[in-house]
């Protein structure tokens, strides 16, 4: 397209009310609109990396049989009370009554009703494994919505959920999600650290989050300079300066932003939803589930963060919402405007037919 038809503007300062880093250069280089605080609005610039992001994801994804879905926000409180978490999760759920006087809720994730669901077509161990994911929207009513798209109170959230027969074939799929996921942030440009982490609400087993050092992060990660251990200081058992208890080497210590997580949920949802499955002696079990989560627009805001310079944004390749951006010089000789038209002609051109080979 031409630049002067793109719609949103670059702005000659910063904005007044930003603080980090992504949220100035982001909303200055008109790539989003912020509405408040922890909401932003996707431009076509912005929108186009956002899409970019989200390609990578279902590309490696769904190479490791990831099938998309997509699930609703608003969500009935009698689902969340089977396990428990309509209480548990009160504080960071937007919670309310429709006009029936129904209690209601907007997602902060989907374990429950995909739990739900998988109960009404997994039967047999035939059935499994299974893999489902979807890049939806997900509301959390954040206290310290003041990093820009890092940490957002409507975001997009990539979550992909898996059904096992058992924690042996679970763990296989962890392995394999985990390469995936590392394939997804180095395709992004993203230099991650796969770090043990504390399961939170979700779990009681250790489980494992994918770190960047930037000083934009919230997080602070205790990692060996050597074979890359992480570990979150919520549960570590290293220090800065100690020797790594893998490899003997140094460790130093970071803040970081959490881009991505994986979990083993065991299987509490199964339970709570009936996801029994039969296996060959004819024995009812629950499935074993997994859940991992990527957050598109913190993989956005954290590529501003960690590859910005004095004068801007430099996108990683598979990012930038453009390849090339074509400037033609200003003169009276009406060759040079001829020979820019025709490059861009051709170069239009060139696009239109690398799309259609790719069906």
């Amino acid at each position: 397209m031409r630049q002067s038809q793109l719609f949103g503007k670059t702005l000659r300062e910063d904005p007044k009310d930003e603080v980090a880093v992504n949220a100035k250069l982001l909303e200055r280089g008109g790539f989003v609109y912020k509405s408040m605080a922890g909401v932003y609005e996707y431009l076509p610039l912005g929108f186009r990396v956002l899409e970019n992001i989200n390609r990578i994801i279902r590309e490696e994804i769904g190479a490791i049989g990831g099938q998309e879905i997509f699930l609703s926000a608003l969500q009935p409180r009698e689902r969340w009370e089977r396990t428990g978490r309509w209480k548990k999760l009160d504080d960071i759920m937007y919670q309310f009554k429709d006009h029936s006087g129904r209690d209601v809720g907007l997602a902060v994730t989907h374990e429950e009703v995909v739990a739900e669901i998988a109960g009404r077509f997994i039967s047999s161990y035939k059935d499994l494994p299974v893999f489902i994911f979807q890049i939806q929207g997900k509301f959390r009513d954040e206290p310290r919505a003041k990093s820009g798209v890092l940490r957002g109170r409507e975001f997009l959230m990539k979550d992909l959920y898996s059904f096992h027969r058992d924690t042996d074939d679970l763990n296989r799929f962890y392995a394999r999600a985990d390469k995936a996921y590392q394939r997804i942030f180095k395709r992004c440009g993203l230099d991650a650290y796969v770090t043990e982490a504390s399961g939170g609400t979700f779990t009681k087993e250790f489980t494992h989050e994918y770190q960047v050092l930037t000083a934009a992060g919230e997080d602070l990660i205790f990692y060996c300079t050597g074979c890359r251990y992480a570990q979150n200081r919520e549960i570590s058992t290293i220090r800065e300066g100690d020797a790594c208890p893998k490899c003997g080497g140094k460790v130093a210590s970071g803040k970081a932003v959490e881009v991505g997580n994986i979990f083993r949920l065991g299987t509490k949802f199964s339970e709570d939803f009936g996801v029994l499955f039969s296996d060959e002696h004819g024995d009812k079990k629950p499935a074993v589930m997994g859940s991992y989560g990527i957050g598109p627009g913190r993989v956005l805001g954290t590529i501003v963060e960690t590859h910005a310079d004095g004068r801007g944004i430099l996108w990683p390749d598979e990012t930038a919402p453009f390849t090339a951006h074509l400037i033609e010089i200003k003169s009276k000789d009406v060759k040079v405007r001829r020979a820019a038209e025709k490059l861009y002609e051709d170069m239009t051109k060139a696009r239109h037919s690398m799309a259609r080979s790719d069906f």
